[in-house]
C-alpha cells in the first residue's frame, strides 16, 4: 500500500511540475491580420503626419509591395 501512495504522489508531483512549466517564457506574441492595403494606408498616414520622410515612405512601400 505504501508503494502505491509513493507512486501516486510521484505521478501527481510530476504532473504539477510539467503543468507549471507550460506557462511559457512570458513572450508577448501577437498575430496580425493586416492587409497590404491597410499597411499602405498606415504608411501614408505616417508620412502625412511627418513621422517618416518621403524616402522612408518609398522604401517601406517598396518592401510592402515586394512581399506579395
Amino acid at each position: 500500500m505504501k508503494t502505491i501512495k509513493v507512486v501516486t504522489w510521484t505521478i501527481l508531483l510530476s504532473f504539477c511540475l510539467i503543468a507549471l512549466g507550460c506557462g511559457g517564457g512570458g513572450a508577448d506574441v501577437r498575430a496580425t491580420n493586416t492587409t497590404m492595403g491597410q499597411e499602405l494606408t498606415d504608411l501614408q498616414k505616417a508620412k502625412e503626419q511627418g513621422l517618416i520622410t518621403d524616402d522612408e515612405f518609398e522604401d517601406a512601400k517598396e518592401k510592402i509591395l515586394d512581399r506579395d
